[in-house]
């Protein structure tokens, strides 16, 4: 049941995102230029405040200051994309710190909630309102009891950071010269990335998520990665779909930032979540989970009956009085 309701929460933040992807990337204002070709009206906050300063920021690695090539738009881009996700991997580190520390204290507190939710099932089933009320006022006790807090797992803060970045240089890749009319071994970066050669960079992104995404599901306990399986399909798919509906300047962006993500969760699965391990075990070592249901009878292994014929006799302790009085 725990792992619905978070599978349902990723999916409305992952709705949420692609809304207002859509809705952002909109947002600048254009008009037709005499060749017909929509080009931006330099006015509104989204390309004021956003696309413009992207456009200066990515000029100022592609050309020197006289206007000559200098790393061109595509490193450029590349180089841009680097330096915003590695100056945002702290706090992304740390938002999947926190996340990996609830999801492997969960995991090892399973033996606490089982109970718990066999009731708030049981309830369901009956449709037992006070019951399921019950227990899942006690699922929350319990929880709070073994330290539990899954809102300090939930946090887009690092994906909203990130949101200014993706508009700015969806825009810029679209409107700026400099950026639409370049080429990045032979790819023509403001064209669409579902054209050839671009396509190439299609299955880079895709090939990099989908690596990030296997990282992470080995990186699971079993019962999680049957719950996060669906999530873990999503994502590249997602990459992939924005990309199709893309220039090719912003699916360079993927496939840059991609090399940070799959650095990232290396470093969550490989080096983050062992340590977690050996804190967590130590941590209910000194203080054992607190525990609010027993284990059912039928959970618990019985003990095997003896029959009577394999009881031992038991002597009276009259009984050799008795004997020796006959004699």
């Amino acid at each position: 049941m725990m792992g619905m309701k978070k599978l349902k929460k990723k999916l409305a933040l992952l709705g949420f995102v692609a809304s207002a992807l859509v809705l952002l990337a909109g947002c600048v204002q254009t008009t037709k230029d005499s060749a017909g070709q929509l080009v931006p009206t330099g006015k509104g906050w989204v390309y004021t405040i956003l696309v413009k300063p992207m456009s200066a920021f990515v000029d100022l690695f592609a050309v020197h200051s006289n206007g000559t090539a200098w790393l061109g738009y595509g490193w450029a881009i590349i180089l841009v994309t680097l330096i915003i996700r590695l100056v945002l991997l702290p706090l992304s580190l740390n938002q999947q710190y926190k996340a990996t520390l609830m999801q492997e204290k969960t995991a090892y507190l399973q033996p606490v909630f089982a109970p718990i939710n066999e009731r708030l099932k049981e309830a369901r089933a009956n449709k037992d309102q006070a019951g399921m009320m019950q227990a899942q006022q006690d699922m929350m006790k319990a929880q709070k009891d073994n330290g539990i807090n899954m809102m300090a797992s939930i946090g887009c803060l690092p994906i909203l950071l990130q949101y200014p970045f993706f508009i700015a240089l969806y825009n810029a890749a679209r409107y700026t010269n400099g950026i639409s009319g370049s080429n990045f071994y032979g790819i023509n970066l403001g064209a669409s990335s579902s054209s050839w050669p671009a396509l190439i960079l299609i299955v880079f992104a895709g090939i990099f998520y989908t690596v990030q995404t296997i990282i992470m599901y080995f990186g699971m306990p079993e019962e999680q990665r049957k719950q996060q399986r669906t999530m873990l399909i999503l994502s590249p798919a997602m990459i992939v779909f924005f990309s199709f509906a893309s220039p090719a300047g912003v699916t360079l962006y993927w496939v840059a930032g991609g090399l940070i993500i799959v650095l990232q969760q290396v470093i969550v699965t490989y080096i983050i979540k062992p340590r977690l391990k050996v804190r967590i075990d130590e941590e209910f070592r000194k203080n054992p989970p607190k525990m609010l249901d027993l284990p059912k009878a039928k959970d618990v292994t019985p003990i095997k009956e003896v029959s009577p014929v394999e009881l031992p006799a038991h002597k009276n302790r009259n009984s050799g009085k008795q004997t020796r009085t006959r004699k």
